[in-house]
């Protein structure tokens, strides 16, 4: 697995992918709490300051479920309910701030892992969301991604920017994993590594001098930015 120094700056043809840092995930009374997610949205929030800074595009997924979908175990799927849509869990942890726009993922009862493309639970049809799109509208070549969690979200973001054509870095100290069977976090990080994504560690999560408390603390669920959800649930 190759792990390498992560560039001392941004520019403008990279851009910052934050994944999924929501309660549900990132706070110990979320429903699908990752073990560790608190200092992970404090890593996530340094980071996206040090990408704008240096005019980086900073663009954050969030889960955006409906209170029922075959995503969730009590409706035939997998996971306990969680990031239900207008929710506290949906919410971005309070240590986050939010410098871009939202791609929401699973809006209409998809299976949402990677904040490219989206699964119908039912039919198996793959839809892409707009995050693609966002990163051709700006000439992005490359990515670094952060967030939640290794196993599921940031794993299938980062392959599938890869697949895409991006060169893709995982930032390994600001991402956790849940760990539902014994070496999931190795086997994604093994996975990622095939796909020909790099990680990289940048030791400090406190953001640089210069960055306000208020701005470190910021959250919400609807930035000033337009938030991009998936189709049949656009809002520009």
């Amino acid at each position: 697995m190759s792990r390498e120094p992560l560039r001392s700056t941004y520019d403008h043809s990279t851009a910052l992918i934050v994944v999924d840092v929501q309660n549900d995930f990132a706070d110990p009374a979320g429903s699908l709490y990752v073990q560790g997610g608190e200092a992970v949205a404090e890593r996530c929030s340094a980071e996206a300051w040090r990408a704008s800074q240096a005019g980086a595009f900073v663009v954050y997924t969030q889960d955006w479920h409906p209170a029922s979908t075959p995503h969730f175990a009590k409706d035939g799927g997998t996971w306990p309910v969680h990031c239900v849509a207008g929710t506290w869990g949906a919410e971005f942890h309070p240590a986050l701030q939010v410098l871009g726009p939202v791609v929401r993922k699973g809006a209409n009862g998809e299976d949402g892992y990677s904040g490219f493309t989206m699964r119908d639970a039912r039919s198996g049809e793959t839809i892409p969301t707009e995050l693609e799109a966002l990163l051709r509208k700006r000439d992005i070549e490359r990515v670094v991604i952060c967030g939640l969690a290794t196993d599921y979200c940031v794993n299938a973001t980062a392959i599938d920017a890869r697949r895409l054509g991006f060169e893709t870095e995982v930032l390994e100290d600001a991402i956790a994993a849940v760990n539902l069977r014994q070496g999931d976090e190795a086997r994604a990080k093994v996975a990622m590594a095939e796909a020909g994504c790099t990680f990289a560690v940048r030791m400090g999560g406190a953001a640089p001098a210069g960055a306000s408390a208020a701005a470190t603390r910021r959250r919400t669920a609807e930035p000033a930015t337009a938030v991009h959800r998936g189709p049949g649930d656009s809002k520009e």
